[in-house]
């Protein structure tokens, strides 16, 4: 916890920015580099209780939130409990990553005042061009990642450009916004829409081939949770790994639907034990009883899937 919660509880409650803006002291952190997080949690920054949770949260990797669900009252104030506790966590198994508000409503300011307390990633949220991704990268330290949430017709117009370096590593579908961007009714969003079929599959496609982490979207209705899980089901059959969470319950879902099994594991450790021993008598493609058909490709999907496993 906090060193001095009781001093900044205080100014937040008395509505003292200036007090609170005291508090917050620019600090090194250890940027934490995960790629392989499933479950990206939202928190909201004005809300201090949620964020004295973060330790004690199941989630790989926590939004901290300033655009959707932060009034303009409470944004500056949440701006700067971000920074407090970025500052107070040094270090995180968690992966700390940013959203800011707009670019043109105070996303520039906010990405520039937060250099200073190190966050492991800034999230851009209705970013449309690559243009705007390269004014972003200008302004952002050299050592904080650059992620986008793709939620307009423009973006998704675009996103094969909008990867401008290695610094921009992670995508998160928006797709309440992008239908609503696009003019479709957000009625349409079922599991059983090829339309929507065809969004998550060209979405993760196209992530994979331009080499960033492609994160599903956020279910809106959260206390649904057997209906969360028949979404899960869907992405991870496509190829999904991570998704966005509004609730603690869905984050430890995501965790454990999005986990590699040991099933899994046995079966890639075995392919790759056949293969290098056909491989050795000169044999790169067989079939096999258990297995069905090994060649190179699914030797390599193999040893894809444990270097996964054996990073984290």
């Amino acid at each position: 916890m906090l060193s001095n919660i009781e001093k900044v509880r205080d100014a937040y409650e008395r509505r003292d920015l200036a007090a609170l803006d005291a508090l917050a002291e620019p600090t090194h952190r250890a940027i934490n580099p995960r790629k392989d997080f499933r479950s990206a949690l939202m928190l909201s920054c004005h809300n201090l209780e949620h964020l004295l949770k973060i330790d004690s949260l199941d989630a790989d990797c926590i939004i901290l939130n300033l655009e959707d669900g932060v009034s303009k009252q409470d944004k500056p104030f949440g701006l700067v409990l971000c920074a407090l506790f970025l500052a107070h966590h040094k270090q995180c198994n968690k992966k700390l990553v940013v959203r800011v508000n707009t670019l043109l409503e105070e996303g520039y300011e906010e990405i520039a005042y937060l250099n200073q307390f190190m966050p492991d990633a800034i999230r851009v949220p209705k970013i449309k061009t690559k243009k705007e991704v390269e004014t972003v990268y200008e302004l952002l330290d050299a050592k904080t990642e650059l992620h986008l949430s793709i939620e307009t017709s423009e973006a998704w117009n675009n996103l094969t450009e909008l990867k401008i370096d290695r610094k921009v590593t992670t995508f998160y579908l928006g797709i309440l916004d992008l239908f609503a961007d696009m003019r479709l009714p957000q009625a349409l969003i079922t599991r059983d829409n090829p339309a929507v079929h065809y969004i998550l599959s060209h979405f993760l496609i196209t992530c994979k081939v331009i080499g960033v982490k492609p994160v599903s979207f956020v279910y809106q209705e959260h206390k649904n949770i057997e209906e969360f899980a028949l979404w899960l089901e869907l992405e991870k059959k496509i190829g999904y790994d991570a998704k966005g969470c509004l609730s603690p319950s869905q984050a430890v879902l995501v965790n454990e639907m999005f986990q590699d099994s040991q099933k899994e594991m046995a079966r890639a450790k075995n392919i790759i034990k056949l293969f290098e021993l056909k491989r050795a008598e000169g044999i790169t493609g067989f079939e096999d009883d258990n297995y069905g058909f090994i060649d190179e490709p699914i030797y390599k999907g193999a040893l894809a899937l444990l270097e996964k496993i054996l990073s984290r």
